[in-house]
């Protein structure tokens, strides 16, 4: 019984903690005075008015009406960054595997939804919002076609709310190199795993097209799942890294003729030409990394993001996380930082991703029109000592609050404890 209550408690804690002290309200908003950095417009010193959700009006001394005013003179405002690539909401707690839920049994699972499987309620949605990051892809993980992944903002109660219109299935491209740096196989192993696992994509390929080719009504879940890329009338996102990986995942996606967005991609500034070659575009990351060859300089990961977009391959930015997704600014300012630039940067996780996923028409920039997912900051964001002072979603002003804050102001001046009572 002593250790029931004591799990219930420790939940009871992570859940008050986890939760949200205020509530997001929904008004008309009048940010008065900023600097407004549009991205795709330059910047603006003005006003911009947030009704019914959207980014109603963009000017100088724009008048409030009924909008709530709030004086943002010396502040900044940025549109809300984007992920290309993560797990949140997929996994709570990394050792408990009752919390996971980013990988599903078979290799062959790309019916299976991760927009189903996100939690609303994840304690590391909220952490990652105080950071400015406004809407992320969270992606399956496992095997050779481990599942479909959706673009979700990170607010509302329920996956469906949270969805943001783009949604595609995921492939592993079979990969000739070590999984890792405690991979012990022999070259030997690990050409017989590529070459088996090449041959699997090959079989499940040629029954995709077939099933396309028959529609004879029957259903199969597997199979029905890449119709659409098969159609022309989706992209895959196809995870690779390594350069030789990188060429041969070009060559099947040449000969298939079917749209890829390459996600990963450690290697690509040694085949950058190949890439713009073929148009395809690409998540990179994570770039706070370290190298993936022992050859290679220090700052190869940092450099390969500034290296492909000087190529002219189309690049946005993934951390390829779950609990630290809040750390999005920081990649893309070491990739500012060595050679790509802070405007650049800036377009790798907003209107970049935003045009990869199809949904430049709502995100990506401060545009009128556009949904009103922005925040407001008291300098660059990309640097450690600038604070997110408000953030929009879908034009809800949602809290600057997490568990890290909660724990934080609960502990900054505490009061003492029963022991040193006199």
């Amino acid at each position: 019984m002593k250790i029931v209550n004591i799990l219930i408690l420790c939940f009871l804690t992570v859940v008050g903690f986890g939760q949200q002290v205020e509530k997001s309200t929904y008004k008309d908003v009048l940010l008065k005075g900023a600097t407004l950095v549009t991205v795709t417009n330059g910047t603006i010193e003005g006003d911009l008015l947030i009704s019914d959700g959207k980014i109603a009006k963009i000017g100088r001394a724009l008048e409030a009406g009924e909008a709530e005013v709030m004086d943002c003179s010396g502040k900044f405002v940025y549109p809300g960054m984007i992920d290309g690539g993560t797990q949140l909401g997929l996994g709570e707690v990394g050792s408990i595997s009752l919390t996971q839920d980013s990988d599903e049994i078979g290799d062959y699972t790309p019916h299976m939804q991760a927009l189903t499987a996100v939690n609303p309620n994840s304690v590391a949605i909220p952490v990652t919002r105080v950071n400015g990051v406004t809407t992320v892809i969270s992606s399956p993980t496992g095997d050779l076609f481990p599942g479909t992944a959706a673009l979700i903002n990170l607010h509302g109660y329920t996956p469906d709310q949270m969805y943001a219109g783009f949604k595609a299935v995921v492939m592993n491209f079979p990969s000739t190199g070590k999984r890792g740096r405690r991979d012990r196989r022999s070259e030997e192993d690990i050409k017989k795993d590529s070459d088996k696992a090449l041959k699997k994509l090959k079989e499940f390929w040629q029954q995709a097209e077939v099933y396309a080719k028959i529609n004879d009504g029957s259903y199969n879940p597997q199979l029905s799942a890449v119709l659409p890329i098969i159609n022309d009338e989706a992209p895959l996102i196809v995870n690779v890294n390594k350069k030789s990986d990188i060429l041969a995942a070009i060559k099947w996606s040449q000969e298939k003729e079917i749209n890829v967005i390459f996600s990963g991609v450690a290697d690509g500034w040694r085949v950058a030409d190949s890439l713009t070659k073929y148009d395809i575009p690409v998540i990179a990351g994570p770039v706070l990394s370290i190298p993936s060859r022992n050859s290679d300089r220090y700052d190869a990961a940092y450099t390969n993001v500034a290296k492909m977009v000087k190529a002219g391959v189309k690049v946005c930015l993934r951390t390829n996380d779950t609990e630290n997704v809040r750390n999005l600014p920081f990649h893309a300012g070491f990739a500012a930082a060595y050679g790509l630039g802070v405007e650049e940067a800036l377009k790798t996780v907003t209107i970049n991703p935003a045009e990869i996923f199809g949904v430049d028409d709502q995100l990506g920039s401060l545009t009128e029109g556009k949904v009103a997912n922005l925040f407001v900051s008291t300098g660059d964001p990309f640097e450690t000592k600038t604070q997110i002072e408000h953030l929009f979603i879908e034009g809800w002003n949602v809290p600057i609050e997490s568990r890290q804050t909660l724990l934080y102001d609960e502990f900054l001046e505490r009061d003492p404890g029963a022991d040193n009572k006199k």
